[in-house]
């Protein structure tokens, strides 16, 4: 396997991975969500804030495999 490959290899592992991190703890903030929201529901947009929250990091790691892209030359290189 050449560099390309394993540029590209990289760059996936960098979105995908965090993308499993995310829904992971999205499905739990949610979990607990519904429940604080059935108990309080005045805390509806405090809920949807910590929901969005873990976005964070999907958007880091496609940040990370941009940069691998575009620096290790895996791109048109």
């Amino acid at each position: 396997m050449d560099a390309t490959g394993l540029i590209a290899i990289g760059a996936g592992l960098a979105v995908g991975l965090a993308a499993i991190g995310t829904g992971l703890a999205q499905g739990r903030i949610g979990s607990a969500g519904v429940g604080a929201i059935a108990e309080k529901p005045e805390m509806v947009g405090l809920v949807i804030l910590l929901i969005a929250i873990p976005e964070t990091m999907v958007i880091l790691g496609f940040a990370v495999a941009a940069m691998v892209l575009l620096m290790g030359g895996g791109l048109g290189g």
